[in-house]
């Protein structure tokens, strides 16, 4: 069966079509890029709406089976930015560190990414990690934990997700 991933973007604009959902998009390209597993994309653009957000994720971990759900969006301390919350109130387990390594690797780029709330953590067997909104950072911040995702899923009893080494090396312990 092919892995499913969900890529769920959360903002008011570009839920409204105000303008285009370059962070989403930017996310899968780079998933595409990384990964030489075959996958399936299901992909969601959605506003800042904590009760939309939830469920949304939980569709997307309990109902649609994905391995990983990675978001874009409402992870700063705007009023309006709620992923986090909603991203904490579905997991089973938050896993503190992907937040931790994707603030310092934000820190080599801009003082402001001690603004960023970004979290991670499972849901069954679904890998929830939240990215920032803009295609630059998500690129940082993802390139910071992706070689800690396949072996996190593989742990969760997830499919096995194989990166292309060339452009993403995954780890994995020896033996696994």
């Amino acid at each position: 069966m092919t892995p499913k991933i969900g890529v769920l973007n959360i903002s008011d604009r570009a839920a409204a079509g105000v303008y285009e959902d370059v962070p989403g998009k930017a996310c899968v390209a780079l998933l595409r890029e990384w990964l030489v597993t075959p996958f399936d994309v299901e992909y969601r653009v959605i506003p800042d709406e904590r009760d939309q957000i939830e469920a949304e994720l939980r569709r997307l971990a309990d109902d649609l089976g994905c391995a990983l759900v990675v978001t874009t969006g409402g992870t700063g301390p705007a009023l309006r930015d709620v992923t986090p919350e909603a991203t904490a109130a579905v997991c089973d387990r938050l896993l503190p560190g992907f937040g931790e390594a994707m603030r310092a690797a934000s820190l080599r780029y801009v003082p402001t990414a001690i603004l960023s709330r970004q979290l991670a953590g499972t849901r069954g067997r679904t890998l929830i990690v939240n990215l920032p909104g803009r295609p630059k950072a998500i690129r940082e911040n993802l390139e910071a934990v992706f070689p800690a995702i396949p072996y996190c899923i593989d742990l969760i009893g997830g499919p096995r997700l194989e990166t292309n080494p060339a452009v993403m090396k995954a780890f994995r312990p020896p033996g696994s």
